[in-house]
């Protein structure tokens, strides 16, 4: 109620929000309309709430930090996960919308697509605050990270230099160490959240030296690198020279991938979770270690995860993956929370589907600046807060809602709840009475009708929605 200024607003936002869950057809802001029943009336203002209202989309997401900062035990540390997606637009008047390399495009051909980019913060929920155990990803921060707008012919050389300068804030770099310092001061709103560590996992793309060279105090980075990185030994005493600077580097080290493969640094075996259930990796590891992208005066922890076998099927010849380099800037941080920490970072991708396929975050046709930007970040918070309040309801580590589990999944009842069980708990307590009330009316017996004493709660008609959906 907070992050709006007028009770008004408030409610109708709480209206496109359960209507954002429950929608049926395309996510568009008519296809909410629909699904409130309220395709009738003048559909102006819930234009004007995402274009014109005075409320900052970033304020729901402080609850959502607060509710997952309940889960997490003690002052044990927040372990998030950071990663950009692209919301693939076809208009050529939306802003921010540029052409992008397609992620889906197979290995051997890269295709373009036009669509927005985002980038997204997701805090780690874990399902038991003891030991390694699933997490589910709960998105705390999800802001545009648009390109540098395209020059022109006619800018004058005081443009092109300005033009220049812009292009050290507008890329995925900057935007993304921005991104890390703004969570950390998001948890340092939080009630001792000054005393949490955050714990930010990254693929490659951000494991550079624009991120790392600015990482604010309290936070620790895991990270992919390459296995050709140059890495060294810090300095030793002894071998510093009697005159002139002192060596910020020491003596360099052999690369990752040598590493992987020197038979003299052993293998430990490490437990973890991951893809359903507990595994064995098995794990080098060689500390403190010093890289130039991360600057002299920070000792690195340099991770290395053998390739882990796998059958696509029974009886299928065994097959490997590739492995995984890490660096973590915590060289005391145990060697099976760096590990574990990692693997929890695969939940922003399942964020990232569910939020385009079931949510319909990108699917409404806007255009207004203010609208294009903060309409995405308004579904994807009533995605964190349909999380959140299952968790909160059903608990962290649930199986089953209040529906039943389908014949076909009956013999799987450890999986956890998915998004597509929520939403459908969602449309069987909204529509369920309107069936009821259906069927009530439909009786032969007159009924009395009663007088309204309080304020109407809110109807969400069933037939609306299936006409949404049937129509689009």
């Amino acid at each position: 109620m907070d992050v709006f200024a007028q009770g008004r607003t408030y409610h109708r936002a709480a209206v496109l929000a359960v209507s954002q869950l429950a929608c049926l057809g395309n996510h568009t802001v008519t296809g909410l309309l629909s699904t409130a029943g309220r395709q009738h009336d003048d559909w102006t203002a819930d234009y004007r709430f995402f274009s014109q209202d005075r409320w900052d989309p970033h304020r729901p997401f402080d609850s959502v930090l607060g509710g997952v900062l309940e889960f997490v035990s003690g002052q044990a540390p927040l372990v998030a996960a950071m990663d950009d997606t692209l919301l693939r637009k076809t208009g050529v008047k939306i802003p921010h919308v540029a052409y992008r390399r397609d992620p889906l495009s197979p290995a051997f051909h890269t295709n373009f697509v036009r669509g927005q980019r985002f980038l997204q913060v997701s805090a780690m929920l874990p399902s038991s605050p003891q030991g390694p155990s699933a997490a589910r990803a709960i998105p705390i921060r999800f802001e545009p990270a648009p390109p540098l707008p395209k020059a022109s012919a006619r800018d004058s050389q005081p443009e092109r230099v300005e033009r220049r300068k812009l292009g050290k804030y507008y890329n995925l770099s900057t935007i993304g160490s921005d991104a890390v310092a703004a969570t950390r001061d998001q948890l340092d709103r939080q009630p001792n959240g000054r005393s949490r560590v955050l714990v930010m996992g990254v693929d490659g793309s951000y494991t550079n030296q624009t991120v790392l060279r600015r990482l604010p105090d309290r936070t620790t980075l895991i990270g992919r690198i390459r296995k050709d990185a140059h890495l060294f030994h810090t300095p030793q005493e002894a071998q510093q020279p009697d005159k002139g600077r002192k060596r910020s580097y020491g003596q360099p080290l052999p690369t990752p991938e040598d590493i992987r493969k020197d038979d003299a640094i052993g293998w430990q075996e490490v437990r973890a979770f991951a893809a359903g259930k507990m595994h064995t990796f098995r794990v080098k590891t060689v500390g403190p270690v010093l890289w130039p992208k991360a600057g002299p005066n920070m000792p690195l922890r340099l991770v290395v995860i053998a390739p882990v076998s796998y059958r696509l099927r029974a009886g299928c010849k065994l097959l490997y993956r590739q492995p995984a380099y890490l660096i973590c800037t915590d060289p005391n941080l145990p060697l099976a929370d760096v590990v574990q920490d990692y693997l929890w970072r695969w939940g922003i991708e399942v964020d990232h589907r569910d939020e385009k396929q079931l949510i319909g975050v990108g699917q409404a046709q806007v255009r207004a600046p203010d609208s294009a930007r903060r309409q995405p970040i308004f579904a994807v918070a009533c995605y964190a807060k349909l999380l959140l309040a299952a968790a909160q309801l059903y608990g962290p580590a649930a199986t089953q809602a209040n529906l039943p589990l389908p014949k076909w999944r009956r013999n799987r009842p450890d999986c956890r709840l998915t998004t597509g069980d929520l939403i459908r708990q969602i449309r069987q307590d909204l529509w369920g009475d309107a069936i009821r009330t259906m069927e009530r009316n439909s009786s032969h017996f007159a009924h009395q009708p009663q007088s309204a004493t309080k304020c109407p709660k809110w109807h969400w008609p069933l037939s609306a929605a299936i006409d949404h959906a049937a129509s689009g």
